[in-house]
């Protein structure tokens, strides 16, 4: 009797550890602690998961000021990937309220100022973004163009989030706005942007070291699309680089190259930081990112050419080409 007691209760100590083991495991897995995270500068744009969580956590200076932005165009209602799943405390943010609708260039400063007010944020407030696409380094674009002085761009968005096992929110949460003053004139940073054709063009005429640089796909480039069902004709600026696509600047996981590639690709078609660079797309958003990029490293020759080829190519006396990027550096190599 004693012999099979003893088994019994051998049987249920083993399944207890097991049951204990499993529980353990999962628990790491899946864990909601954020980890001890290393602070980062203010110039630092792209960031960790795991930074975020440390901040949404307290353990950060930027932890007692900031906002986290989901960035997507159209309104709350109909991002269904915010509404199944989102970053606790991550507001939506429509990309029309940034972007008025004629060129689709950015609002007027009193009008980006109200956004900012709506969302609860002055230029001291740390803002963070993230997006299933270059909407979210758009966002942040203008958030340092307005004048935030710390704003970071989750590296991975979503993904690294869910993948690195915290916990997210469904449904909508609303902005508390503030009637604090933002702190600045806005934009404080007007020299970030080039609006319209004749800024480039000016710039082509007077200086030799300006470099206009498309931030779109090699179709593009050459003139082979539009790019955009909006967009009936196809080529670039004339005098234009390449700077290659959206694409070229992520990895597999979606995380952002390291920055010396970048440069790589940039120097390859005679691109360097000796020049006075402008970046542009089609509408001002794929563009964002090797801006960003380049800021977050130091360098200051930097613009975004904010109408694109979509205004560029609405005046037929604007000059076009079509050719390819060995041929288009070929111009400046001479």
């Amino acid at each position: 009797m004693k012999k099979k007691l003893l088994i019994i209760f051998l049987c249920v100590a083993m399944v207890a550890a097991f049951v204990t083991g499993c529980a353990s495991k999962q628990g790491s897995s899946n864990s909601t602690e954020s980890k001890n995270v290393d602070a980062v500068a203010k110039n630092k744009v792209f960031v960790s998961a795991d930074w975020v969580k440390s901040v949404i956590d307290g353990k950060q200076a930027e932890s007692k000021d900031y906002k986290i932005i989901e960035a997507a165009w159209g309104p709350v209602a109909d991002d269904k990937d915010y509404n199944k799943a989102h970053i606790p405390g991550a507001l939506h943010l429509n990309t029309d309220d940034i972007e008025e609708g004629t060129y689709w260039n950015i609002r007027p400063g009193d009008e980006i100022k109200k956004v900012m007010a709506n969302l609860g944020i002055t230029k001291d407030t740390t803002v963070i973004v993230y997006g299933a696409d270059s909407g979210a380094t758009r966002v942040a674009f203008v958030c340092l163009w307005a004048g935030v002085e710390n704003v970071k761009v989750i590296n991975g968005g979503m993904g690294a989030w869910t993948k690195a096992g915290y916990d997210t929110k469904t449904g909508v949460e609303n902005p508390a706005a503030t009637t604090k003053d933002f702190g600045s004139a806005v934009p404080a940073h007007p020299e970030y942007v080039l609006s319209m054709p004749w800024d480039v063009k000016t710039e082509m005429a007077k200086n030799d070291k300006f470099r206009l640089v498309s931030i779109r796909s090699l179709d593009e480039f050459e003139g082979k699309k539009s790019g955009y069902d909006y967009i009936k004709r196809a080529g670039e600026p004339a005098g234009a680089l390449w700077g290659h696509d959206e694409t070229d600047y992520r990895n597999a996981d979606g995380t952002f190259i390291d920055f010396d590639k970048a440069v790589k690709m940039w120097n390859e078609q005679g691109i360097t930081k000796d020049n006075e660079i402008a970046f542009y797309c089609g509408t001002g958003w794929r563009a964002t990112i090797p801006f960003l990029m380049a800021y977050e490293n130091g360098w200051t020759n930097i613009k975004l050419y904010d109408g694109g080829w979509y205004v560029w190519q609405m005046d037929q006396n604007n000059p076009v080409q079509a050719i390819t990027p060995e041929q288009a550096a070929a111009k400046y190599k001479k």
